[in-house]
């Protein structure tokens, strides 16, 4: 499999499109591993910006921080080779003592 961080940068940037009312942002740390696309809505103001969707990469794993897509992320970076037991949500991990 190539690299999980850029297969991964791959896929969230995939989200980035534009629109008659919206412009999209991809948005990268690569020292962290961090990929997300923002969301701006240009025209009316009506709804304020945000990340539409958002993964990370941790060792080997894949964590989805946030999807707000009509097109589930997990099924677009398991349509590009990553398994699914690589693939986690932040909200359903559990929380680790310190």
């Amino acid at each position: 499999m190539d690299n999980l961080a850029e297969i991964v940068k791959k896929v969230v940037f995939a989200y980035a499109s534009k629109g008659p009312n919206i412009r999209t942002f991809a948005l990268a740390n690569e020292d962290e591993k961090v990929y997300a696309v923002n969301i701006v809505d240009t025209k009316v103001h009506l709804r304020p910006a945000g990340v539409m969707v958002i993964a990370r990469v941790e060792g080997d794993t894949v964590i989805i921080e946030d999807d707000l897509t009509d097109r589930p992320l997990v099924d677009a970076l398991v349509a590009a080779g990553i398994p699914r037991e690589k693939i986690v949500f932040a909200d359903e991990m559990e929380t680790q003592p310190e």
